[in-house]
């Protein structure tokens, strides 16, 4: 039977995709963990929003997360034997058309507003929100001269942007209001 502990991250080390091992707090393992994270708050949010099209297309990015997190688990200065996927400008310009196809339903915003209206759509602000941790840990490794491609920052960019508008939209599909924030004066 295959045993899912291995014992060798013990002493809080472990290993990249290449083989070679680096502490858990190194910038890669954050970076990876974040998007692991971001990618479990998406399928919360696959699993709130009830709607046929929306769960095809959170799984489509589910897809592209775990794409970006082999990118991310890959030491960059090894030989890799194994054939890993890859991100592509499409995957980006899928998201902007969806973007795009869903602010089409939105009404126009005047205001910022509250994070909320509805479970899936609070559940989609959260998941926004650890995107851009994880687009701010990939740009701090670019500043730490870590090897990452720069599609990966782009598409986590565009992805918190389409976490925002399907936010809003899950929100107006489900009838629930938008709250603008009021600045206190």
């Amino acid at each position: 039977m295959f045993k899912i502990y291995t014992k060798t991250g013990d002493k809080g080390g472990t290993s990249l995709i290449g083989g070679v091992r680096v502490p858990k707090s190194h910038i890669r393992i954050e970076s990876y963990g974040t998007v692991d994270e971001l990618n479990s708050y998406i399928g919360m949010v696959n699993d709130m929003a009830a709607n046929v099209v929306v769960n095809e297309w959170l799984r489509e990015i589910q897809d592209r997360l775990f794409t970006i997190g082999s990118v991310l688990a890959t030491n960059p200065d090894k030989e890799v034997k194994m054939k890993l996927p890859d991100l592509h400008d499409k995957d980006v310009i899928w998201l902007e058309e969806h973007i795009d196809g869903m602010n089409e339903s939105l009404p126009e915003m005047r205001s910022f507003i509250l994070p909320g209206g509805n479970m899936a759509g609070s559940a989609c602000h959260i998941a926004r929100c650890i995107c851009r941790r994880a687009e701010r840990i990939c740009v701090a490794m670019q500043e730490q001269q870590e090897v990452i491609p720069p599609i990966v920052i782009q598409y986590l960019n565009r992805l918190s942007d389409f976490l925002f508008v399907l936010a809003r939209y899950l929100g107006h599909i489900a009838g629930a209001e938008e709250v603008p924030w009021r600045a206190r004066i």
